[in-house]
């Protein structure tokens, strides 16, 4: 599976951005879709995830109620919606993908990776 993410870029705090997740490649079994964002200086953290059937997701606590995951599987692509952004949601968002239909938190749990979108909130 080849994933390429896109749509990060700068906004003001209070700002919303939507970035996109195309899945490429094998496609057709299910397989759970998750955002991570690593920032500066920091290690790569769990952000959202959510099932190949859509009715399961996950958020971590620092983005609840802000942030949407959402997937359209006929076009094989992950969303997430951030709304409310503040400074410290500047990351390099990566989306990540697994085999099966259960999500993880734990970024040795994902076997396949996009290369990764910019988004910098400023204040």
């Amino acid at each position: 599976v080849q994933l390429q993410a896109s749509g990060g870029g700068l906004v003001q705090a209070g700002g919303s951005l939507r970035l996109s997740c195309a899945a490429s490649g094998r496609t057709f079994s299910p397989y759970t879709m998750s955002w991570f964002r690593q920032g500066p200086g920091k290690e790569r953290e769990f952000v959202a995830a959510i099932s190949w059937s859509t009715d399961n997701t996950g958020y971590a606590d620092s983005v609840k109620g802000r942030f949407t995951i959402s997937r359209d599987n006929a076009k094989n692509t992950v969303y997430l919606q951030m709304n409310t952004l503040k400074p410290e949601d500047t990351a390099v968002y990566y989306c990540a993908a697994r085999w099966g239909s259960k999500w993880y938190s734990s970024v040795s749990s994902y076997d396949y990776w996009g290369q990764g979108t910019l988004v910098t909130v400023s204040s």
